[in-house]
């Protein structure tokens, strides 16, 4: 099992980004993807998920309205869109693979991690 994520990105505030987590080893609609990101200092945060067999999504609230996850079954990736970011955006950001439908950030439970994908906001 891999989970393969796309390389760092530079941001101008007010700007999108968007990274990909390509899935190989097993059947990438039967499991859930996660998204958590770590800024700088700081611990995990729990984003959201998102089901690749339907494109069912959950979002922590405090994304709401500013990031959308969406999964290609044709080619086993998955992505995350974050857009109007700033500064405090700064963060590896991880996809992770989960057997189970949990709200909020249950890092036992994430039994494949990528690699991470740097993404920097600055001016």
């Amino acid at each position: 099992v891999q989970l393969v994520q796309s390389g760092a990105e530079l941001r101008n505030p007010g700007a999108s980004v968007k990274v990909s987590c390509k899935a190989s080893g097993y059947t990438f609609t039967s499991y859930y993807i996660v998204w958590v990101r770590q800024a700088p200092g700081q611990g995990l945060e729990w984003m959201g998920r998102i089901d690749p067999e339907d494109g069912g999504t959950k979002y922590a609230q405090k994304f709401q309205g500013r990031v959308t996850f969406t999964a290609d079954t044709s080619t086993s990736t998955a992505y995350v869109e974050l857009s109007s970011l700033r500064s405090e955006d700064t963060a590896m950001y991880y996809c992770a693979r989960t057997d189970g439908d949990y709200w909020g950030l249950r890092r036992d439970e994430y039994d494949y991690w990528g690699q991470g994908t740097q993404v920097t906001v600055s001016s």
